[in-house]
């Protein structure tokens, strides 16, 4: 049988990693009845990772071919596991516990007193492992959707002024200011990731004068993240991203959603949206404010 390679990947490979990625989760979620949720998309975010954190990293190989990849990156002092798969088949060969030991090293390495990641509800195999490691489940996050032509005629309701996000100084201190607040670290360089991206594009949002938020929204209509310094605020500022995501012209309008932010939830059952599929946080603790927050997406959260 060859030999299991665990190293760091090379910027031409993260493709074919991601390639690995899509095909295990739709092996997953095909498995459990949800059909196939994953598609292929460039790797932006693992790229700049790469290139800012490369220590978070790692493939197993053998004989040129990928069979396990994992990501996690670092903000203060926050571990994240962004990614861990691997390849259908490829389970009980000791490559997610080797891919596993490499990304706790990156954490240590990092000093980062708390670790985090979001999986799938049902993907209990990996809830079992990640508890025997002291990561324990929070909360559910829920990833809802709805068609935007059905949205369209529920948007009635209260909006707020919004304002571009800009890669300046002073945007950035902004941003910096609300995310310390709600999540207890600061992502400036992970803002500066977003906003460098041209499908996206992020706004301030203003009530009347004083900024109390911001979201982001891609071009496929999907919100997120989205953060308030202030829980009393989450309704009319998802209310207005879904207003912005609706405008945007995609055919579909998402976001992932906490089970701790009834707020959110809430708008989203007003709106007609729907559950498509079910996740959960777990962490070594609890940390930051999720009744102002919405992750973007598992990886980003």
């Amino acid at each position: 049988m060859p030999t299991i390679v665990v190293r760091p990947p090379r910027p031409e490979e993260l493709h074919r990693a991601e390639e690995l990625v899509v095909r295990s989760i739709n092996d997953l979620t095909q498995r459990h009845g949800f059909g196939p949720m994953a598609t292929l998309r460039p790797p932006e975010f693992q790229l700049f990772s790469l290139r800012d954190d490369p220590d978070g990293l790692w493939l197993a190989e053998a004989d040129g071919e990928i069979l396990g990849f994992a990501f996690s990156w670092v903000c203060g002092d926050l571990w994240f596991l962004a990614e861990l798969f691997v390849a259908p088949g490829q389970q009980g060969r000791g490559i997610g516990k080797e891919l596993l030991t490499r990304t706790f090293e990156h954490a240590r390495k990092a000093g980062a007193t708390n670790k985090a990641l979001i999986t799938f509800t049902f993907n209990v195999v990996s809830q079992g492992l990640y508890i025997r490691h002291g990561l324990f489940p929070r909360f559910p996050i829920y990833f809802f959707s709805i068609e935007r032509d059905a949205l369209m005629q529920r948007l009635q309701g209260e909006k707020l002024r919004w304002t571009y996000i800009e890669d300046t100084a002073s945007d950035l201190n902004r941003l910096r200011e609300i995310d310390s607040g709600v999540l207890g670290i600061s992502r400036e360089r992970h803002h500066r990731y977003l906003l460098s991206d041209n499908t996206l594009r992020g706004y301030f949002f203003h009530a009347p004068d004083d900024c109390i938020g911001y979201a982001y929204v891609s071009a496929t209509g999907h919100v997120g993240p989205l953060a308030v310094v202030r829980p009393t605020a989450m309704g009319v500022a998802f209310t207005t991203a879904l207003n912005l995501a609706a405008g945007s012209g995609a055919s579909q309008v998402s976001a992932f959603l906490p089970g701790a932010n009834e707020t959110a939830l809430g708008t989203a059952a007003e709106r007609g949206m729907r559950i498509t599929f079910p996740m959960v946080l777990v962490s070594t603790r609890d940390f930051g404010d999720w009744t102002r927050y919405l992750p973007r997406n598992p990886g980003f959260m």
